[in-house]
Protein backbone atom coordinates (compact mmCIF):
# COMPACT_ATOMS: atom_id res chain seq x y z
CA UNK A 1 0.00 0.00 0.00
CA UNK A 2 1.36 3.25 -1.10
CA UNK A 3 1.41 6.39 1.74
CA UNK A 4 2.94 9.15 -0.73
CA UNK A 5 6.00 9.51 1.17
CA UNK A 6 7.66 6.85 0.09
CA UNK A 7 11.00 9.15 -1.27
CA UNK A 8 11.59 10.51 2.30
CA UNK A 9 10.67 7.18 4.28
CA UNK A 10 12.38 4.32 1.76
CA UNK A 11 14.43 2.27 3.17
CA UNK A 12 18.56 0.90 1.12
CA UNK A 13 19.60 -2.24 0.76
CA UNK A 14 22.56 -1.28 3.30
CA UNK A 15 24.22 -4.49 2.76
CA UNK A 16 24.84 -3.99 -1.40
CA UNK A 17 25.99 -0.47 -0.07
CA UNK A 18 28.34 -1.66 1.89
CA UNK A 19 29.91 -4.25 -0.74
CA UNK A 20 29.66 -1.69 -3.26
CA UNK A 21 31.49 0.65 -0.92
CA UNK A 22 34.26 -1.93 -0.47
CA UNK A 23 34.57 -2.88 -3.69
CA UNK A 24 34.99 0.96 -4.24
CA UNK A 25 37.52 1.09 -1.91
CA UNK A 26 40.14 -1.44 -2.82
CA UNK A 27 39.60 0.40 -6.80
CA UNK A 28 40.44 3.69 -5.40
CA UNK A 29 43.33 2.55 -3.02
CA UNK A 30 45.03 0.95 -6.05
CA UNK A 31 44.31 3.76 -8.27
CA UNK A 32 45.44 6.16 -5.87
CA UNK A 33 49.07 3.92 -5.28
CA UNK A 34 49.55 3.10 -9.27
CA UNK A 35 48.98 7.12 -10.20
CA UNK A 36 51.41 7.98 -7.79
CA UNK A 37 54.17 5.28 -8.48
CA UNK A 38 53.49 6.25 -12.46
CA UNK A 39 54.17 9.94 -11.59
CA UNK A 40 50.41 10.93 -12.19
CA UNK A 41 49.72 13.11 -10.27
CA UNK A 42 46.37 14.70 -11.16
CA UNK A 43 45.24 11.18 -11.57
CA UNK A 44 46.59 10.25 -7.92
CA UNK A 45 44.94 13.34 -6.63
CA UNK A 46 41.49 12.31 -8.17
CA UNK A 47 41.75 8.83 -7.26
CA UNK A 48 42.77 10.33 -3.61
CA UNK A 49 39.54 12.31 -3.04
CA UNK A 50 37.60 9.24 -4.61
CA UNK A 51 38.89 7.34 -1.73
CA UNK A 52 38.24 9.77 1.02
CA UNK A 53 34.28 10.32 -0.13
CA UNK A 54 33.99 6.43 -0.27
CA UNK A 55 35.74 5.83 2.43
CA UNK A 56 33.57 8.80 4.56
CA UNK A 57 30.00 7.05 2.69
CA UNK A 58 31.47 3.44 4.22
CA UNK A 59 31.71 4.75 8.10
CA UNK A 60 27.88 6.36 7.31
CA UNK A 61 26.85 2.93 5.87
CA UNK A 62 28.50 1.07 9.04
CA UNK A 63 26.70 3.42 11.10
CA UNK A 64 23.53 2.86 9.79
CA UNK A 65 23.83 -0.67 10.18
CA UNK A 66 24.78 -0.90 13.64
CA UNK A 67 21.65 1.24 14.48
CA UNK A 68 19.62 -1.41 13.34
CA UNK A 69 16.41 -1.61 12.10
CA UNK A 70 13.75 0.83 12.74
CA UNK A 71 10.29 0.56 13.19
CA UNK A 72 8.38 -0.43 10.17
CA UNK A 73 4.42 -0.82 10.32
CA UNK A 74 2.88 -3.99 8.79
CA UNK A 75 0.56 -4.30 5.96
CA UNK A 76 -2.64 -4.32 8.93
CA UNK A 77 -1.60 -0.62 10.02
CA UNK A 78 -2.99 2.00 8.29
CA UNK A 79 -1.31 4.46 6.17
CA UNK A 80 -0.54 8.07 7.37
CA UNK A 81 0.62 11.19 6.62
CA UNK A 82 4.19 11.63 8.37
CA UNK A 83 3.68 15.22 8.39
CA UNK A 84 0.23 15.06 10.75
CA UNK A 85 2.77 13.30 13.53
CA UNK A 86 4.02 16.32 16.21
CA UNK A 87 7.55 16.43 17.20
CA UNK A 88 8.66 13.76 20.02
CA UNK A 89 9.81 16.40 21.80
CA UNK A 90 9.37 20.85 22.03
CA UNK A 91 12.22 22.83 20.14
CA UNK A 92 15.12 24.08 22.50
CA UNK A 93 14.96 27.83 23.25
CA UNK A 94 18.32 29.06 23.91
CA UNK A 95 18.63 31.98 26.46
CA UNK A 96 21.84 34.16 27.12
Amino acid sequence: MRTGSEPRTARSALRLRLWLSVWGLIWATIGTAAFALVGRTGWAIACGVLWLLVTVDLAVILRHIRQGPHYQPGRDVPPYDPSDVPPSRPPQRYHR
